[in-house]
């Protein structure tokens, strides 16, 4: 068995730069991720994200993702509007082409300074040229909040489960290089996705291997 099929349906916990390298190249056919923002975030409990002090990390997470997606397929990536020129030359010194712009609209306010902020971003890229969707999602999607309990910016399982649904097929492989608290993976599971997550924060694989074994367990019992 080959080193990617080892580690589906897991969560690792480590850097995943490195922990992408141990998989094999072209063994994924589908990543969704939420890499920091490098805004130095802060919630109003006080809250961070790891890694978001700094861009070391785009460059080379982004390289190993090129790397490890099939031929002709789709990477989706949350991003800092604020960054934007950053993530936007780290994707296409990896390899990728910009594909669609997703807008993923709040019904309240994630906060408030020179506007209020009623949004969330994501771009859909693209390796090679692959397959279109028989039915094209809306480039504008609904936002639910997700009261953010389990991570500071955590994502609402509703908004990740058109992606996954619309970019990759039954039984193929997610990818999240940036789970947080896993999402994004019980999204895929939920749509009949093999996954793989990685955290870099032990709290964050903690909350994620958690869920995922609780939704895991309902899945066999049934």
């Amino acid at each position: 068995m080959n080193r990617t099929l080892r580690s589906l349906d897991t969560v690792m916990l480590g850097d995943c730069i490195g922990l992408m390298n141990r998989l094999d190249a072209a063994s994924i056919d589908f990543v969704l991720t939420d890499p920091p923002y490098i805004t130095n975030y802060r919630d109003r409990s006080g809250r961070t994200v790891a890694n978001d002090d700094n861009d070391r990390w785009l460059d080379p997470a982004f390289a190993e993702i090129f790397r490890l997606l099939k031929d002709d397929s789709y990477c989706v990536s949350f991003y800092g509007w604020n960054q934007a020129d950053r993530f936007i030359a780290a994707w296409r010194q990896a390899g990728f082409q910009l594909a669609g712009h997703i807008v993923f609209n709040k019904s309240y306010a994630s906060s408030v300074r020179f506007m209020r902020y009623h949004h969330e971003q994501a771009y859909l890229l693209v390796k090679g040229d692959p397959w279109r969707p028989t039915v094209p999602i809306p480039d504008v999607l609904p936002f639910p909040y997700s009261g953010n309990r389990l991570h500071p910016t955590q994502k609402p399982i509703e908004a990740l489960t058109p992606l996954i649904q619309s970019f990759s097929c039954p039984g193929g492989i997610v990818l999240d290089p940036f789970c947080g608290s896993g999402s994004s993976l019980m999204a895929a599971r939920d749509s009949g996705r093999n996954f793989i997550g990685i955290e870099l924060d032990p709290r964050h694989y903690l909350t994620a291997t958690d869920r995922l074994r609780n939704i895991c367990g309902h899945h066999h019992a049934a």
